[in-house]
């Protein structure tokens, strides 16, 4: 009965899960029986080793949902791989048809099993309940394993041996399987290449100790089996046959796992004399190891050693005593007091806690990351001279065209390229540049390599892709730091290499890297790299090999532009492209606690960016390199002094402090206790440091550093306390001998961020001009600043006063404005009729500037400080005299009309009688502010000592500007005096004699001086019979200009009585009028007193007969009557019987004083 039971799951899945190893074990190990054996020392195949290795795969299939990777574990439990797979590939490889398909399915099973664990992947991807006890170290040690047993003598040449039918087939006969299989012993490679051989350790047994050394004999046999020819010669035909072209990132990715395991520099050398160079290396390092210990060691009394105990916290807890204790009380926990045993003779005459925190730091320190691109790995001598040779025949015989086939590839974005190809690839061409470089050196000037070999690089496409993947890898969130730093590295090669070609003895060499150097100077983009690099390097963030990368990046570049300027004569000057970045608002919440909020941030479009172009000298590319964060970066690479390999490392990062410290004079940077505590340990050890001369030059230049440090002192006693605070913000420009550069050829001088006044606001976008002008005026009243308001209101009627006497002194009293607020219908009517043509050019070129006067100190500080009345200001078309002086002078531009600014001021009246509707919100909350300006930093105070003449200049010419100013505030408000009344009366008596003229010509003439008897509209004039055509006269011509009379009466006409009437808008003082020539409309009051002659206007001259002609013919057709002429005769001003003439339809009136 208990057999028939069915049991049911309660689904968890907790069964299902466990049983898969029980369920697919069995079936693995019988599949595994059934491939064959060893009898009688060989191996002999099963009958269906064929159908149960096609099974073994279809199996392995199952892990690809199984992230425990099951099948794998029992796999490698059965140890198939060396017991069974090796066996089979051996004995089936060339032997036939049929036994080369168990070869290739060997193969297939073999690269499946071998193929790279992604460990950071694969722990994203487990289960946080079923996987809680996965481990991959058995899943790696048996990649460890399986690499072993693919190394037995064989077993490469086997596998080349399965490509070599495919490959010996012609293009037409060969298939899609054989280019599969090619594939798959590939990939087999890579897969042995990519695992990663234990660290040598002596203390390993044999087994293990082989373990270290199987990338050795990869190489070795790699090379014996002819891979690695085969390896080039697909390298070398990538760009011309497809089949090959097709590898190509396979291949790469081979290249990349056999150098990284090696430095080019090491390469470089002789093999052969590498042993006792390392032999020399080893033994002085335990030199240096026994010096310092007997340096540091302790004296001969110290042999009988020493033992403290030392109670933390003794104070704390007080134990109890013996009484209170009974048998039943729990021993107390030993937190409140802590005894600590020391075993240091430092601690009787030393703090025990120094000694204490010592030992804490010993034990945990800050694990730094080394290298993440390339790894160390323990090859033989004959492996890297094999290697030597490989990257010699690859240089000289396929470099260019695998470098510009991968390119092609990845720029056409083909399927078979995945983003870590570009990281190889950065890597690879970094590795072979600077391997050629160190070839190069050591070969003679007939023998060296030609440049021509690795001239790809130097190509605009290569060299666009290069900085266009960095740029990428810096904008990836998060930073790709791996990519850059092969970028980083590829670009110093790049540049070391433009710059030994600048010094080649070949002309078109040298040639090419002059044009290189420029264009790489031009494109600005290089230059921003190596400091952004150097800026951007945070410790833990980074290796410290993008440590090393970013400072030799920086060492090269110099080098290469101090040698460009020298060579050019000292003329390093040249123009470099700049992009302009867009700024970033500010997220600070500082605005809403002054009720104004800040900036919304809403979706906007990416601008396009500017590029413009700013001059380049190398003075001031060394001195943008004083910054405090590349100061922070090169003292965490001089701390690591002791950890330096070489002096080369040394000598590069001592040269980038030496540009600072000396040549930018910026000392200063160094001023930091931090610092002065690394200068300190440094010196402690100037014994022991090496005696190379890069060493010597470190401590030169921080005795230097200390000597300026204690000057710096003596003269600014505070900077004691600034120590102990970053030098940043350019505080350290007070404490080191910099000077500002000085503006000989009138460039653009510093600048700096505006912070005397309350910064400006805006109103938030989506609201019209009106709208806005009524917010600002919610914002003033709501702040009960009425009276800010009043004074706005008399600014713009007393300039609309002034610039409307101007229009109509100049054009006629019909140019004036219309009044809203007036009940005359015939005049406001005759306004909207003369309102559209706006005032004569004349007329605007007679407008100045109007200069807002500040009448009392509070309308001053307004006008400077008021954010809401400098927002007014700008709505209403005002703007400021000198954005940098300490007080703001606002003027009302020539160009704003009267009509303008009468819609202004009675958009400010409506809002004062009827506010706006915010709908219940506050007016403060629809601003925000706007972002900083900034002006130019002023000039340090001149020294005392210097000579008064210097000064004089600009003294006179300020208090000649405050003199203007004070006489230009109180001509504004002081009545016209008795010589002004005298040219008054002159030139109404001018204007007299004129109506007089304008009268007896109408007389004569039967025409109105002010009117035309055919309108204003352009017609074609018909051409006499005799056939001779008008033409115009030139001026200074003789004869009588009739029309010229007619303007001059007119002119008369408005200027006469109408002068005197009350035609204009506003008088607010009771002033006697002025005449053009005494109305103040500038700031100088000279130009105020002094009487001008009036400009007269300037028609169209014409002969005296066919003005004669004309006036006949319109007395004939169009007679006015004679009742319109006499009204014209004895009104003042021309406007009634003008609009009496409009009404009758018989005349109109003139647009223009000419013709055309």
């Amino acid at each position: 009965m208990d057999d028939d039971v069915i049991s049911i799951s309660d689904g968890s899945g907790e069964e299902e899960y466990l049983d898969r190893r029980a369920i697919l074990e069995p079936a693995i190990r019988s599949v595994v029986d059934a491939l064959g054996g060893y009898e009688n020392g060989s191996y002999r195949l099963g009958d269906e080793c064929y159908g149960c290795l096609k099974d073994l795969k279809k199996i392995w299939r199952k892990d690809d949902t199984d992230d425990e990777r099951t099948v794998a574990r029992i796999l490698w439990e059965t140890r198939v791989l060396p017991n069974d797979l090796i066996p089979i590939l051996l004995e089936t490889a060339g032997k036939g048809l049929l036994e080369d398909k168990c070869a290739i399915a060997c193969a297939d099973l073999m690269t499946a099993m071998t193929w790279p664990i992604d460990l950071a992947e694969e722990l994203k991807e487990l289960d946080e309940e079923h996987d809680k006890g996965t481990d991959y170290t058995q899943l790696t040690l048996s990649h460890l394993h399986y690499k072993a047993a693919l190394l037995r003598p064989g077993a490469i040449q086997a596998l080349f041996g399965i490509t070599l039918p495919c490959l010996s087939k012609a293009p037409k006969e060969r298939k899609e399987r054989d280019i599969q299989i090619i594939n798959v012993v590939l990939y087999l490679i890579r897969n042995l290449a990519f695992i990663k051989d234990l660290p040598p350790n002596m203390h390993l047994s044999a087994d293990q100790a082989e373990f270290a050394s199987m990338q050795s004999r990869l190489v070795k046999t790699l090379s014996d089996a002819n891979v690695l020819d085969f390896l080039i010669t697909v390298a070398s035909s990538a760009n011309e046959d497809p089949m090959f072209n097709g590898w190509n990132a396979l291949v790469l990715e081979i290249f990349y796992l056999l150098f990284r395991g090696v430095k080019p520099t090491v390469l470089a050398v002789d093999q052969a004399k590498e042993p006792t160079q390392n032999l020399r290396r080893l033994l002085a390092v335990e030199d240096q190891r026994k010096r310092d210990f007997r340096r540091n060691a302790t004296s001969r009394h110290s042999r009988f050693g020493t033992t403290l105990s030392v109670k933390l916290n003794p104070k704390k807890a007080q134990a109890k005593t013996d009484e209170e204790q009974t048998p039943e009380a729990e021993p107390e926990p030993a937190e409140s007091s802590q005894t600590l045993v020391l075993h240091r003779q430092q601690a009787l005459n030393q703090d025990s806690g120094s000694i204490v925190d010592r030992l804490k730091r010993q034990k945990k320190q800050k694990i730094k990351k080394t290298d993440e691109l390339a790894r160390e790995d323990n090859l033989s001598v004959d492996a890297k001279f094999i290697l030597q040779n490989f990257a010699r025949i690859l240089i000289e015989a396929c470099f260019n065209p695998f470098l510009s086939s991968l390119l092609k590839d990845i720029r056409a974005e083909r399927a078979k390229i995945t983003e870590k190809d570009n990281l190889r690839l950065l890597y690879v061409a970094k590795w072979f540049l600077e391997f050629f470089l160190c070839v190069r050196a050591t070969q003679g000037s007939e023998n060296a390599w030609s440049f021509g070999l690795v001239a790809e690089v130097t190509d605009r496409a290569w060299i666009v892709w290069v900085l266009k993947r960095m740029r990428q890898a810096v904008e990836e969130k998060p930073k790709a730091w791996n990519e850059l730093q092969a970028g980083i590295d590829c670009l110093t090669q790049l540049v070391i290499l433009i710059d030994a070609m600048s010094t080649s003895p070949v002309a078109s060499e040298a040639d090419v890297a002059d044009v290189l150097q420029q264009q790489l100077i031009y494109n600005g983009e290089v230059l921003d790299i190596a400091f952004d690099s150097l800026r951007a390097y945070r410790e833990g963030t980074q290796s410290l090999a993008y440590l090393d990368s970013s400072v030799h990046l920086a060492y090269a570049l110099f080098r290469m532009l101090e040698r460009w300027g020298k060579k050019r004569s000292g003329r390093g000057e040249m123009y470099v492209r700049r992009k302009e970045k867009a700024r970033r608002r500010r997220g600070t919440g500082k605005g809403e606690e002054d009720g104004v909020p800040e900036e919304e941030e809403e979706p906007q479009e990416e601008p396009d960016e500017m590029i413009h172009e700013t001059m380049f000298t190398f003075d001031m590319f060394e001195a943008k390199f004083a910054h405090p964060d590349i100061t922070q970066t090169l003292l965490a690479c001089v701390a690591r002094f002791k950890e330096f390999t070489s002096a080369d490392k040394m000598k590069r990062v001592v040269s980038l402090m030496h540009r600072q410290a000396v040549k930018a004079k910026a000392e200063g940077l160094y001023f930091n206790v931090s610092t002065l505590d690394l200068f300190k340990t440094i010196l402690a050890d100037e014994k022991s440091l090496p005696k190379d001369q890069p060493y010597k030059d470190l401590v030169n230049l921080i005795k230097y550093i200390l000597r300026q440090f204690f000057k710096a002192v003596e003269e600014e006693s505070f900077l004691v306390v600034q120590a102990f605070f970053p030098m940043n913000r350019g505080h350290w420009k007070e404490f080191s001998s910099w000077t500002p550069p000085e503006d000989k050829k009138g460039g653009r001088a510093e600048t700096v961020e505006d912070t005397r006044f309350p910064p400006d606001v805006q109103v938030k976008k989506g609201y019209s001009w009106s709208e806005q002008l009524g917010i600002t005026i919610a914002c003033l009243v709501g702040e009960g600043k009425n009276e800010l308001i009043e004074w706005v209101k008399q600014i713009l009627m007393l300039a609309i006063g002034q610039r409307q006497r101007i229009i109509e002194d100049t054009d006629g009293s019909s140019s004036k404005v219309i009044d809203v607020d007036s009940d005359s219908e015939p005049e406001n009517e005759l306004a909207a009729v003369t309102a559209n043509r706006g005032p004569s050019d004349e007329a605007l070129a007679k407008m100045t500037d109007y200069l807002i006067p500040y009448v009392s100190d509070e309308q001053a500080n307004a006008a400077t400080k008021d954010p809401h009345l400098k927002l007014l200001f700008r709505l209403i078309k005002f703007q400021i005299l000198d954005e940098d002086a300490n007080e703001l002078e606002w003027y009302i531009p020539a160009a704003v009309l009267p009509s303008d600014l009468q819609s202004c001021l009675n958009v400010i009246s409506q809002f004062l009688e009827t506010p706006i509707d915010l709908d219940g919100k506050n007016a403060s909350q629809l601003l925000n502010k706007k972002r900083r300006r900034r002006r130019r930093r002023r000039s340090p105070t001149p020294d005392p000592d210097v000579s008064a003449s210097e000064g004089e200049e600009p003294k006179k010419r300020k208090e000649k500007k405050k003199k203007e100013k004070q006489q230009y505030k109180s001509a504004q408000f002081i009545e016209d005096s008795d010589a002004e009344m005298e040219d008054m009366e002159a030139f109404l008596e001018k204007e007299k004699a004129l109506r007089e003229r304008t009268a007896l010509l109408a007389t004569s003439t039967g025409h109105i001086a002010t009117m035309r008897s055919t309108g204003t509209k352009k017609r074609r004039k018909r051409v006499p019979d005799n056939g001779a055509a008008k033409k115009r006269r030139r001026k200074g011509q003789s004869g009588i200009d009739a029309e010229d009379e007619v303007a001059e009466a007119r002119s008369a006409s408005k200027g006469g009585d109408d002068s005197d009437s009350d035609g204009s808008i506003l008088n607010l003082f009771v002033s006697p009028r002025r005449s053009p020539s005494t109305q103040p409309t500038s700031p100088n009051p000279v130009e105020i007193q002094k009487t001008k002659p009036r400009p007269k206007p300037r028609p169209r001259r014409k002969l005296a007969s066919e003005v004669t002609e004309e006036i006949q013919e319109t007395t004939q057709t169009s007679r006015p009557p004679a009742n319109a002429i006499g009204s014209a005769l004895r009104s003042p001003s021309p406007l009634p019987s003008a609009l009496q003439a409009k009404k009758r339809g018989r005349l109109q009136l003139a647009i223009s004083d000419e013709d055309d």
